[in-house]
């Protein structure tokens, strides 16, 4: 087998590293294609640092600024091509808004979210998921990957954009697949599609060793309720090494910088990085939470065995 392309999708610049670092960056360095395809800008997203708080609550002065920071994440991985969903053919014709928005979001609880109450008209959570998807069923017939890689059912954590990015990957693989679906380009069936997953003992073992946190920080709280996207040891399907492409995923991390904050890698000596994590970060909640030394996945669709993994990924 010859290498094949890696597609991502994710809701919000920030995400493909947040979520997929490691196997995007652990990809690219292999030499094989990676896309990624980001279906907001993540207009509505809190501001971490005061120097840009200005942005906050300024849509399109956020979303530039955003725009910049997921083109150095990207550089950082080292992925080249990348694509917003809502810039792909072809734009829906019903009169609705041609741009998808962030949809915002509500906490419902600490660690999970829901449906924002005011989203707007052109929030990507109210698309259609037939015609965003068709969208990207066009560039999966374009690229034709192995891989194709987004969240499980409940977005990681809940947020609505999340939750309807996987539901729109999702339909896409059905519709690239189908000859009768109306979609441009020869028909390509993804051999295998992943969901990115936590692996709930390794995160448990990593927050238990978690440092004394900076000024203005804080642990996880024993409330804090797990990811949706966590799952038993057993429940993971493929782990990807993230210490061997640590300095690359942490200098993306570092280029969200209106996202993400205290991003700190361990060295192998450290006696803290014995255990789970390689380093550690904070979002715009101030808590502090591990970079884990494995990302996980779960196979959804297809068969890992028919595809061929760059090393650092383990099945």
């Amino acid at each position: 087998m010859t290498p094949g392309g890696l597609l991502a999708v994710h809701a919000h610049p920030d995400d493909e590293t947040l979520s997929t670092g490691a196997l995007l960056a652990t990809w690219a360095a292999w030499g094989a294609p990676v896309t990624v395809v980001t279906c907001t800008r993540g207009e509505r997203g809190e501001v971490i640092p005061p120097a840009l708080a200005h942005l906050e609550g300024d849509g399109p002065a956020l979303a530039a600024h955003r725009e910049g920071e997921l083109a150095a994440a990207l550089a950082a991985l080292g992925v080249a091509d990348h694509a917003f969903l809502d810039r792909l053919a072809p734009a829906p014709d019903d009169g609705r808004p041609d741009r998808y928005e962030d949809s915002g979001m509500v906490w419902l609880a600490p660690g999970r979210a829901g449906a924002a109450p005011d989203a707007g008209p052109a929030a990507f959570a109210a698309a259609p998921v037939d015609e965003a998807a068709a969208r990207l069923a066009g560039l999966v017939r374009e690229r034709r990957p192995d891989v194709v890689v987004t969240y499980e059912p409940g977005g990681g954590y809940g947020h609505p954009d999340h939750v309807q990015a996987h539901r729109v990957a999702m339909r896409a693989v059905e519709l690239a697949a189908d000859s009768a679906a109306g979609v441009p380009g020869a028909p390509h069936r993804v051999p295998v599609v992943l969901w990115a997953a936590v692996d709930a003992a390794a995160r448990a073992d990593a927050e238990a060793r978690l440092p004394e946190p900076p000024p203005g920080l804080r642990r996880p709280g024993p409330d804090r309720l797990p990811p949706s996207a966590a799952v038993p040891p057993a429940g993971v399907d493929l782990r990807v090494d993230a210490a061997a492409v640590l300095e690359r995923v942490a200098a993306a991390l570092r280029a969200h910088a209106t996202q993400v904050q205290a991003v700190a890698t361990w060295g192998t000596a450290d006696a803290v990085a014995a255990g789970a994590a390689v380093g550690h970060l904070a979002l715009s909640d101030g808590v502090l939470q591990p970079i884990l030394r494995a990302e996980a996945y779960r196979v959804a669709v297809g068969r890992a065995e028919d595809v061929r993994w760059p090393v650092g990924v383990d099945r």
